[in-house]
């Protein structure tokens, strides 16, 4: 158990660089949240939802971290500052990380699966701050899902996702090789997709107008040669 929770926290602090000893990082609030958790879905699978329910809204007003009694957590989950859900059906990988204000949201019932209504993120898996991840879905391993994205579709394994709608954007192999990638998205070069397009379509309009004013200066310079040989004619 020790020897397992020391593992935990060794993992933890190989992706933050912040803590300087395991002391610090027990104080964290995703690793209490966690360790919460791990009891509270101990008494859910038990069928004492109440008790279950009691420990989770306690752990939420604890850390601020809401974490449904019936979501399944595989190992070494981060939850980095906090201020995150994850819903009843939610089920989660080993090794991934999580940054504060993400929502592991669910949808309408009927819209599930078997009653599955919530996301399942494979391992390894980087979900930025802010991001929301909705519905019965698939987060495939390996895969980045940049800050404020809203993800409502499967997402393959090792793509990064950005944008609202969340969609894939190309990842030079350097980033892409590497282990861990904080909040989930380089930061060197990479836009959302949709603010390229909007960019380029501004080149092509500015393009356009300076073609346009130049096609008017020369029809204005032949009228008014024309208008200056019929008066010396």
């Amino acid at each position: 158990m020790f020897r397992e929770l020391g593992r935990y926290l060794d993992s933890i602090k190989a992706r933050d660089p912040a803590p300087r000893s395991r002391w610090e990082v027990l104080l964290y609030p995703g690793v209490l949240a966690i360790g919460l958790h791990r009891f509270a879905h101990w008494l859910f699978k038990g069928e004492l939802y109440f008790f279950a329910r009691f420990v989770n809204h306690f752990s939420r007003l604890f850390t601020g971290i809401d974490i449904h009694p019936g979501a399944k957590i595989g190992q070494h989950l981060f939850i980095d500052h906090g201020f995150t859900v994850i819903g009843e059906t939610a089920k989660i990988g080993d090794n991934v990380t999580i940054y504060q204000c993400v929502t592991l949201g669910g949808t309408n019932p009927t819209n599930g699966v078997g009653g599955k209504r919530h996301p399942t993120i494979d391992d390894d898996v980087i979900l930025g701050s802010g991001a929301q991840i909705l519905g019965p879905i698939t987060v495939g391993k390996r895969a980045r899902v940049g800050a404020n994205a809203v993800v409502t579709q499967d997402v393959p394994e090792g793509a990064t996702m950005v944008g609202v709608r969340a969609r894939p954007t190309l990842v030079e192999a350097t980033e892409y090789q590497k282990d861990f990638i904080p909040y989930g998205t380089p930061c060197s070069e990479i836009f959302d997709p949709s603010s390229q397009k909007l960019e380029i379509l501004q080149c092509e309009m500015e393009q356009l107008q300076k073609r346009i004013a130049a096609y008017a200066e020369e029809r204005g310079n032949k009228d008014k040669e024309q208008s200056e040989g019929r008066d010396s004619a």
